[in-house]
C-alpha cells in the first residue's frame, strides 16, 4: 500500500514540473492529455484499481480521485492565469489608451428624418408658423373626442391604438397638439406640430412608431385656396423644385371638406410606366388635409362663426423615403449608423 502512495506522490511531482513549464493554453492542454486523457497516466491508475486486493481498493481509490481533483483544479487555475497574461500582453502591445479622444473620425451627421423635420419647420417658419409640441402619452379627449372622432370610429379600435390600463394611450397622430394649442392660445394661430406617433402597424412601408408633422392655421376668412397654396409651397421647398399637384376628395372626422394631396412622382414625373416609386401612376400621395371642422374649433375654445382655418398632416418618414430614394421604411430605424451617415444615400 505504501508503494501505491509513493507512486502517486511521484506522479504529483511529475505533474508539478510539467505544469510549471506551460506557457501557452496549447501546452496546458498537452499536460492535461498526458495525465488525465483517456490514456493518461492518472487515468491508467484508475483503470488498474481493480487489480488491487479488495481491502486496499477503497483507500487507493480515494487517493487517486483526490489527486485527480487536485490536477483538474490546478489546470483550471493555470488556464485562467495564462489567458489573463495573454490578454494583458495583447493589450500592452496594442498600446491602446481608451481614455484618449478618437482620431481619424469624421464629424457625425443628422438622421435623415430629423434633417427633413428641420427643413420642413424652416420652410413653415418662413410662412409665419411656429412650432408647438405636446405629450406622446395622451388622453381620450385630446386624441379622439376633441377631434370629432366618435366612440364608434375605427381609429379607436384596439388593433390600431396602444392603450394603457388606465385609459391613456400613445397618441396616434400629432393632432392633439392642435387642440391643446387652441385651448392655450386661442385664435389667430399658425402652428406646426412635429413628433412621434404610434399605431399597431409594421411592414416595409409602415412602422409602429413613425414621425408626423401637422400644420394648423386658424384665422378669419380662410379658404381652400389658401390651404392649397400653403401645401404646394411646402412640397416645392422639400423637394427643391416645382411639382405638379392634384387633390382628391377624402374623409377625416376633424376636417370638412377633407382632401388628399398627390404630387407628381419625384422619380419619373409620370414618364416611366415601370417606375418603382409611383408604380407607373405618375403620382405620389403625400398628405391629408382639409378645412378644420367646426366641432374641432369649438373643442379648442374658438368660435367657428368668427374664425375658420385649415390643417394638414404629413408622414415625415414617408417623405424621407421619397426624398432619399428608399424602398423600405425600416432602414431608417434599424440603427445602421454607417449606412445612414455614409452620404451615399442621404444628403444630410
Amino acid at each position: 500500500m505504501t508503494e501505491i502512495f509513493d507512486d502517486l506522490e511521484g506522479m504529483r511531482a511529475e505533474f508539478n514540473d510539467a505544469l510549471s513549464g506551460t506557457e501557452t493554453p496549447e501546452a496546458l492542454q498537452q499536460v492535461k492529455v498526458l495525465f488525465l486523457g483517456k490514456k493518461g497516466k492518472l487515468t491508467s491508475w484508475l483503470k488498474n484499481l481493480g487489480s488491487l486486493p479488495p481491502e486496499e481498493r477503497p483507500r487507493a481509490g480515494e487517493a487517486v480521485n483526490s489527486l485527480r481533483d487536485d490536477f483538474e483544479s490546478r489546470l483550471a487555475d493555470r488556464r485562467v492565469f495564462l489567458e489573463e497574461r495573454q490578454s494583458s500582453e495583447v493589450e500592452r502591445r496594442s498600446g491602446l489608451d481608451v481614455t484618449l479622444p478618437a482620431r481619424g473620425r469624421t464629424w457625425g451627421g443628422i438622421h435623415p428624418v430629423a434633417q427633413l423635420m428641420h427643413d420642413v419647420v424652416e420652410i413653415l417658419a418662413g410662412l409665419g408658423f411656429s412650432v408647438a409640441l405636446g405629450p406622446e402619452i395622451e388622453d381620450d379627449f385630446h386624441n379622439f373626442e376633441a377631434l370629432n372622432i366618435p366612440a364608434s370610429h375605427p381609429a379607436r379600435d384596439m388593433q390600431d391604438t396602444f392603450y394603457f390600463p388606465d385609459g391613456h394611450l400613445l397618441r396616434t397622430h400629432t393632432s392633439p397638439v392642435q387642440v391643446r394649442s387652441m385651448l392655450a392660445h386661442g385664435a389667430p394661430l399658425r402652428i406646426a406640430c412635429p413628433g412621434k406617433v404610434y399605431r399597431k402597424d409594421s411592414d416595409p412601408t409602415h412602422s409602429p412608431m413613425f414621425n408626423q408633422l401637422e400644420g394648423l392655421l386658424v384665422e378669419k376668412d380662410i379658404s381652400v385656396a389658401d390651404m392649397k397654396g400653403c401645401l404646394e409651397v411646402l412640397m416645392e421647398g422639400i423637394f427643391a423644385r416645382p411639382l405638379k399637384a392634384r387633390y382628391r376628395g377624402s374623409y377625416f372626422p376633424f376636417t370638412e371638406p377633407s382632401l388628399e394631396l398627390d404630387i407628381e412622382c419625384v422619380e419619373c414625373s409620370g414618364k416611366n410606366p415601370s417606375c418603382r416609386i409611383c408604380k407607373g401612376t405618375g403620382w405620389l400621395e403625400v398628405a391629408g388635409l382639409g378645412m378644420v371642422h367646426p366641432n374641432v374649433l369649438r373643442s379648442g375654445g374658438i368660435d367657428p362663426e368668427v374664425f375658420n382655418g385649415f390643417a394638414w398632416g404629413i408622414g415625415l418618414d414617408r417623405l424621407a423615403m421619397l426624398k432619399y430614394g428608399l424602398t423600405d421604411l425600416r432602414v431608417l430605424f434599424d440603427g445602421n449608423v454607417p449606412y445612414l451617415l455614409s452620404g451615399r444615400t442621404f444628403s444630410c
